[in-house]
């Protein structure tokens, strides 16, 4: 399967328009469109959670993402 930028961005900015208000629902729903997953959830996910703030993610996702590097949490002042 071939994807291509005119596949990719459109589904992103769609699933991010449909579900602005739950960042939850746009990354499932994001994540039932197959392709290029990880892109299309990267887009998504950077749109949603301007709107909706990082809280809006869930507790459970973050506690289980890889630690960030210090230099970042420095930079906004998260530690």
């Amino acid at each position: 399967m071939q994807v291509t930028a005119q596949d990719t961005v459109p589904f992103a900015l769609w699933t991010a328009a449909r579900h602005l208000d739950s960042y939850e629902e746009a990354m499932w729903t994001t994540l039932s469109g197959l392709g290029d997953r990880d892109t299309t959830c990267a887009i998504t996910g950077g749109i949603v959670v301007m709107y909706t703030g990082t809280e809006s993610i869930p507790q459970e996702w973050l506690d289980c993402r890889e630690p960030l590097p210090g230099w970042i949490l420095k930079s906004k002042n998260l530690i």
